[in-house]
């Protein structure tokens, strides 16, 4: 494993944090919205951002 430095330990811990509520204010927005089309953009909006939290999540665990 790699060794991270206390910036890139916070980075990645930033992103986390980001990603993560990113994807709870899509899922919210796309439960409160009656438009369809709305509601199919947050929720690809929800699953992008999880795809991301999950990327970021495995370079850290993997410490590339």
């Amino acid at each position: 494993m790699a060794e991270w430095t206390a910036a890139e330990l916070k980075g990645i811990s930033d992103g986390l944090r980001a990603e993560a509520l990113l994807i709870v204010k899509f899922r919210h927005y796309a439960q409160q919205t009656a438009d369809p089309t709305v509601r199919g953009l947050c929720e690809q909006l929800a699953a992008q951002h999880r795809r991301h939290y999950e990327t970021l999540l495995q370079t850290f665990t993997r410490g590339e």
